[in-house]
């Protein structure tokens, strides 16, 4: 941040050359008019008001009739000291005038000199401040701007015309800090997203296997980025493909980052030969180990398809069932009578693993509540399994395939819900051609 120049730094039109030097205040300027949609007071209705924390403020000069930028009176608070400005701190007020040869309660000679600006900063973090400091002590009144002051003034070179500009132009770049520090967290934030986001929707490991995949996710209304359902595939050495899909109970960044974690165990457990109740009481293990409350929960969806193609393995804890499709057959879920505990809900619970037949040409589809919990019209009735089913049933028949299909569906049921879901959406896909 450059180093101020005294006194000209409350008028920045003039420092940089842009404007001409103030008119006396009985007239304002021409060249001030069209800057006023730049200042705080662009609305007719916000009043600025300044709080000044001085020993003697009814004695000092910086308390002339201050004018905004359409000429209304700026309202001015007195404080004589730190505890008299707390309580007067409210939030209609929009600029703090500090004088920083204010005692600080048991401040020792040797204490930091800027103590009393420091301890107002960290009261007041969204308030512009103005350091008030004597004439020719320029140093120190740059040491408060790095400090964290939006400007200073010297204290024996006011007048009304220039505080007010100098508080209107201290409210503004506050303002504009703040943003661009927003801005700064939102992107972080985008950042963090997107690294578990990438935790969440992986690159499937499918070398070597017949089989198309496909997947869609859409978070919920409430989230840009992320939610708390996952899903995986992998195939192991024996030529079996292994496919996961899962969702952590709540929204936000703890449940997509356990989602993450629950992941990247299923891929780890199922690569190490790990398959069906085994696997699945090693995840409940991992879910009680990590989750931050013993009320969270996770439900899951796994199948084990055999080398050849024909026929899978199925394991339910609290999950809806996958949709089948064959060639010549209507669309169905797979059984799901066996359908075990959500995991972390029943400490030694089992997980039944169920033989299903395929046979030689499929579509197998596994997806999380999302897809089957939106209204339907404006009432209150939910498209349900039984409605995606008919759904996915005539998209089938109209020819979509791979990611068309779950393009279509999800589009579908957005439409149906008349907007965004409530919930977050993953489905996936897996084809098998005779």
């Amino acid at each position: 941040m450059p180093v101020p120049i005294p006194r000209q730094r409350a008028i920045p039109a003039v420092e940089s050359g842009q404007a001409p030097a103030a008119a006396p205040q009985d007239q304002p300027s021409k060249e001030e008019a069209p800057r006023k949609e730049a200042t705080v007071d662009n609305n007719a209705a916000t009043q600025l008001s300044l709080l000044v924390i001085e020993d003697d403020p009814g004695g000092s000069t910086v308390v002339p009739e201050l004018l905004d930028s359409s000429g209304k009176p700026i309202r001015v608070r007195t404080a004589r000291n730190l505890t008299e400005a707390e309580r007067l701190l409210t939030d209609d007020v929009h600029c703090i005038l500090l004088d920083l040869a204010l005692p600080t309660p048991g401040r020792s000679p040797d204490d930091d000199e800027l103590a009393v600006l420091r301890h107002v900063l960290e009261l007041a973090p969204r308030h512009a401040v103005l350091a008030l400091t004597a004439s020719g002590d320029a140093e120190r009144g740059a040491e408060a701007v790095r400090v964290g002051a939006q400007d200073y003034l010297f204290r024996d070179e006011l007048d009304g015309r220039l505080l007010s500009r100098a508080i209107r132009y201290a409210v503004e770049r506050k303002r504009s800090d703040t943003a661009e520090r927003r801005l700064a967290e939102g992107r972080v934030r985008a950042q963090e997203n997107r690294r578990l986001e990438r935790g969440l929707l992986p690159t499937p490991l499918l070398e070597g296997s017949s089989l198309r995949f496909a997947a869609r996710y859409r978070p919920g209304r409430s989230r840009a980025l992320l939610g708390g359902d996952f899903y995986d595939v992998v195939r192991t050495p024996d030529g079996t493909v292994h496919a996961m899909i899962g969702d952590v109970c709540g929204h936000g960044p703890d449940e997509a980052a356990l989602g993450v974690e629950l992941r990247i165990a299923w891929r780890a457990l199922t690569l190490a030969g790990l398959c069906g109740d085994e696997l699945l009481g090693t995840l409940q293990e991992v879910l009680e180990h990590e989750r931050s409350d013993d009320e969270i929960f996770a439900t899951l969806c796994t199948v084990d398809i055999a080398p050849d193609g024909r026929r899978a393995g199925l394991c339910l804890a609290g999950h809806p069932s996958p949709l089948v499709a064959r060639p010549g057959r209507p669309a169905r879920l797979l059984p799901y009578d066996n359908n075990g505990p959500a995991l972390g809900l029943l400490p030694g619970a089992r997980w039944p693993r169920m033989q299903v037949e395929l046979g030689a040409e499929w579509s197998l589809m596994l997806y999380t509540d999302g897809l089957i919990e939106g209204r339907v019209g404006e009432g209150g009735e939910r498209l349900g399994q039984d409605g995606m089913v008919s759904m996915i049933r005539r998209q089938l028949s109209e020819g979509l395939r791979g990611e068309a299909l779950l393009r279509a569906a999800v589009n579908e049921v957005r439409s149906l819900n008349g907007g965004e879901l409530a919930d977050d959406v993953a489905v996936l896909l897996l084809d098998r051609e005779a």
